[in-house]
């Protein structure tokens, strides 16, 4: 059955709470920025800020609102309510991730020295590196949770035309020698903005947790189940111990924070790849590196090649080497 008015209030509540304390905390420490160096604050990009501010607020409310009334609630034995337990741990996981920002934040402020200018500058620039994860953090949370309740826009999705077009996008990421090993040639069943959104997001982590200068390979094929869509990178790899917590909300795996995701980007993939009926899986690159493959088994139209998989390429190019 639905979510309670009760629960389904509380739960907005919470989350309104937490947005809201972001844009607080960001107002505070720009504020404090500007006291403290003499700057002069532009009561226009005040009104802009405060206006922006409410206008997430307003647009998180009604959305909220509306997921959180689709919401259904099962019920086990004990009687434990599944769907509010899950968003229950959502918070607490949101809940922590922004408690880690504003701790950074309110730890350097408490040691500055207002008199420092250079302590000072260095200080609000390291507010504004963790106000900005912040944001980035509530947006993928917005990202994902659309991914999750919305219905998929399906139509007919020209794998070769999609692959160009992940190709030209990767080619601006900077730092990697990008290459794209294969285009599959046929049209499958999807929704194609999703597709190209999660097979950019494998190339993004791809570029973020491997050295500089490391080549990465992208590459689609096309067989009677499927379509497949991987990017190959030779960086140190996804340990075996951890595959299968990767595509968990805020598990960065092997990875540190320093590269500056939130933690929900191989969960978006994966919650796309699992609308079209599919999954997204982490296999080994040959030489060392990993390799991220979405696997979309929906219905296909067009002349099938023999089935590919992701690492046959390679492994024929050394054959053949």
């Amino acid at each position: 059955m639905p979510a309670t008015p009760s629960r389904r209030t509380r739960t907005l509540g919470l989350i309104l709470a937490l947005v809201a304390a972001g844009f607080a905390l960001t107002a505070l420490t720009m504020g404090i920025s500007f006291a403290l160096t003499g700057q002069t604050l532009m009561w226009t990009a005040v009104l802009v800020y405060a206006l922006m501010s409410a206008l997430t607020l307003a647009v998180t409310a009604i959305a909220g609102w509306v997921i959180l009334g689709e919401a259904p609630i099962e019920r086990s034995g004990d009687p434990v309510e599944g769907s509010f337990d899950a968003q229950r741990r959502l918070l607490d996981d949101v809940r922590h991730e922004l408690k880690t920002p504003i701790t950074i934040v309110r730890g350097h402020l408490e040691v500055m020295d207002p008199t420092d200018v250079e302590d000072v500058t260095a200080i609000r620039d390291l507010g504004i590196a963790e106000l900005d994860r912040m944001a980035r953090l509530i947006g993928d949370i917005d990202l994902l949770a659309a991914v999750e309740t919305d219905r998929l826009t399906m139509s007919d999705v020209d794998l070769t035309v999609l692959t160009q077009q992940i190709s030209e996008l990767v080619s601006v990421i900077p730092a990697h020698e990008w290459r794209t090993e294969q285009r599959a040639e046929g049209v499958i069943r999807g929704d194609r903005d999703r597709l190209l959104q999660a097979w950019l997001q494998l190339a993004d982590n791809a570029a973020k947790y491997t050295p500089p200068g490391s080549p990465i390979e992208l590459g689609s094929a096309l067989h009677g189940s499927g379509a497949q869509l991987w990017v190959r990178d030779h960086g140190a790899g996804i340990p075996h111990a951890v595959r299968h917590r990767i595509f968990g909300r805020f598990d960065r795996g092997a990875g540190k924070r320093t590269v500056g995701g939130s933690g929900l980007g191989l969960a978006i993939v994966d919650a796309i790849a699992k609308s079209h009926g599919g999954h997204c899986s982490v296999a080994d690159t040959p030489g060392g590196g990993a390799t991220f493959t979405i696997e979309i088994p929906i219905g296909t139209r067009a002349s099938l090649p023999s089935p590919v998989r992701a690492g046959d390429v390679v492994l024929q190019r050394e054959a053949s080497g």
